[in-house]
């Protein structure tokens, strides 16, 4: 017998607009009490405790915050600063999980808001997953530490899952992990486990923003320079910024191969760049962005860290890995920098992070069979309805506030799920 781990993923549906405003206080308390926990340096379980007992939390979220906190605190962490949005986390004791199959949703996810209150919720799993919730429904599977998370409005809940199964007689060699550069986030990795399932992705958002600025900044300040004059002072000063900007992308290229190398016989996929450049035209502004971004310079420097690392550098047709589903293979559209939309209304994809999209299709291109070396490519690539429910009782306290009519009498179920 073998232990495996899976973080299951299950998308919470349309939560009514009292149930969402307690979603969000408890998201709101958690992040003061990790940021609070945090600025006052809390390295040990007792000294996390002395802050997050003040915060109107359950005892689940707080006794998951004094774990969290010392390791994020110069423990296993040792991290500088906070997150934008971490998830609230909650130890396993508290969420509970409830299957109703004669319901269009069957899934049911209690997630603790506060003391004995708590909310229930329908929930869209990944149909990939099933076989691990129902295992984790009938008690064959052991739950581990559950989060919360807010994602453009739309919220998802993450549990982690353990179980013993029997050695599999084949698993693949290679770990293919698609990179995706990019505009909105610097670089984008994911790859599939070994049951097929999408990865926790890793997004460098943040470095592709502060790219973006530094650019900005230059193009704007050596314009004006050259106006007035002064040549050699725009060149030092684009010089200055420049080295910035390569401080990034060397940290950032560096941080992908040691995700890389985490994994057993790790496969870095990239995409095929060619003809990138000659096939951009995007109007006057974004060409300038895009014609002198570091495409290049990223390739070059994962192809010889990896190297270093005796990880292998693939690469495959670029041509619409952006605009295609990671899920059935149907051409869709991006109506904004971060999102994908698939127009497969069968698909349970409806909408995705688009740079995570790209970055599986890029692994799933080298799964299928495809690499090839910069020369043999072309193409380019810009970058079910309603179910009356019947379900689990919330607490006490959310029972008589959702009974109120302006909570609603039922809830619909949207019929996909997305990551």
């Amino acid at each position: 017998m073998t232990e495996l781990t899976e973080t299951l993923e299950l998308k919470l549906v349309d939560p009514n607009v009292h149930k969402h405003r307690k979603l969000c206080e408890t998201k709101q308390a958690y992040q003061d009490a990790l940021e609070a926990a945090f600025n006052a340096n809390c390295t040990s379980q007792s000294a996390a405790n002395d802050v997050v007992v003040n915060y109107d939390l359950s005892g689940y979220a707080k006794n998951a915050l004094k774990k969290y906190v010392p390791q994020f605190c110069g423990g296993s962490y040792n991290a500088k600063e906070l997150h934008d949005d971490p998830p609230v986390r909650f130890t396993n004791e508290g969420p509970k999980l409830d299957h109703k199959p004669q319901n269009a949703i069957e899934w049911y996810v209690k997630i603790p808001h506060h003391a004995d209150y708590h909310l229930w919720l329908p929930a869209q799993p990944n149909p990939d997953q099933r076989e691990w919730l129902e295992a984790l429904h009938v008690g064959d599977a052991a739950m581990g530490e559950c989060r919360l998370f807010d994602r453009d409005g739309e919220w998802y809940f993450h549990i982690v899952a353990t179980r013993d199964v029997k050695e599999q007689e084949s698993i693949s060699a290679e770990t293919p992990i698609g990179v995706d550069i990019g505009e909105a986030s610097l670089l984008t990795v994911c790859h599939r486990d070994e049951r097929g399932s999408p990865t926790t992705p890793n997004l460098w958002n943040d470095e592709g923003k502060t790219v973006r600025q530094l650019r900005e900044t230059y193009f704007t300040a050596t314009q004006r320079l050259q106006k007035r004059g002064s040549e050699r002072l725009a060149e030092s000063y684009g010089d200055e910024l420049w080295r910035h900007i390569d401080h990034i992308l060397h940290t950032v290229t560096s941080e992908v191969v040691a995700y890389a190398d985490q994994f057993e016989n790790p496969v870095l996929v990239l995409e095929d760049l060619t003809h990138i450049r000659e096939n951009m035209d995007y109007g006057a502004f974004m060409n300038r962005r895009l014609h002198g971004w570091g495409f290049a310079k990223m390739h070059t420097q994962l192809r010889y860290k990896a190297a270093e690392k005796g990880i292998r550098v693939e690469t495959v047709n670029p041509a619409y890995t952006s605009k295609t589903c990671h899920c059935c293979g149907e051409q869709g559209y991006r109506p904004d920098q971060a999102t994908f939309k698939c127009s497969n209304d069968e698909c349970w994809v409806s909408e995705y992070q688009a740079d995570v999209n790209a970055a599986l299709n890029i692994a799933d291109r080298y799964l299928s069979g495809e690499s090839h070396s910069r020369e043999d490519t072309s193409g380019d690539d810009s970058a079910e309805d309603g179910g009356r429910l019947t379900v689990p009782q919330d607490s006490q306290a959310d029972v008589v506030s959702s009974a109120r009519p302006s909570a609603g009498a039922e809830q619909m179920t949207l019929g996909t799920y997305a990551s």
